[in-house]
Parts: C-alpha cells; structure tokens; sequence
C-alpha cells in the first residue's frame, strides 16, 4: 500500500478518534444515554485500532524505530497518558470535577501529539 494513503489513513482515523472523545465526553457530562451503548463503546476500539495499525504501518515503511526518534518517543508516552486521561475521564464512578479535568488533560494532550507530529519536535509547538 503507498504511504500517502496509509498517512491519510491514519490521520482520518486520528480526527475520528478525537472527534468521538469529545462527543462522548459531552454526553457522558450530559447524562445522555448513547453514550452506554453498544456503538459508543465498541467504535471508538474499532477506529483506535486502525490508528494504532496505521502508525504501525508508517513506522515500517520508513523504516524508522521509535527509541532512535525522540519526537516519537514523545507521541507514544502522550498517547499513554492521554488514555489513562480518557479513561478517568469516562469513569462514571469518578467526581463530575475530575472528570471534566480528565477529559480537558486527554483533548490537550491529543493536541500536543498532533503538535508534535507536525513539528518532529518532542516539544511540539512549544519547542
């Protein structure tokens, strides 16, 4: 498969799976009740597993290794804590002010990786 289309791929997989967060997110601090469904608890590991592939993906038709690359060392620990940031933050047994705190860390920290991903930079649009 050519690169460019593994990339817009990724990146497509990446908005998804951004995009579902917040909506999830919004719904769970709303008391919607699709966020308890099927759907919405089954996507969101259907659209983060082609991510994950994806990035795979791209790692080995550049041939590149994550522990040579400090920029990608650097996306891989955010995407860590972005999902423990994720999880606290869809916790329903967890307080309403922490779970929007979460759910805050886990969108900036998205947005730290795309920095990072755009820059090849570990300081992202800090650095």
């Amino acid at each position: 498969m050519d690169y460019t289309i593994v990339k817009i791929i990724h990146q497509s997989a990446a908005a998804l799976s951004i995009s579902g967060f917040v909506a999830r997110g919004l719904g769970a601090f709303a008391g919607a009740a699709w966020v308890r469904g099927r759907a919405a608890r089954t996507l969101p590991h259907v659209v983060d597993s082609v991510l994950l592939l994806s990035a795979i993906a791209m790692l080995a038709m550049l041939g590149l290794n994550p522990l040579s690359a400090p920029w990608l060392m650097a996306k891989i620990g955010a995407l860590v804590l972005s999902i423990a940031l994720g999880m606290l933050a869809l916790r329903a047994s967890a307080s309403q002010p922490l779970r929007v705190a979460a759910w805050i860390g886990a969108v900036a920290t998205f947005g730290y990786i795309v920095s990072v991903a755009i820059t090849k930079n570990p300081r992202g649009f800090f650095g």
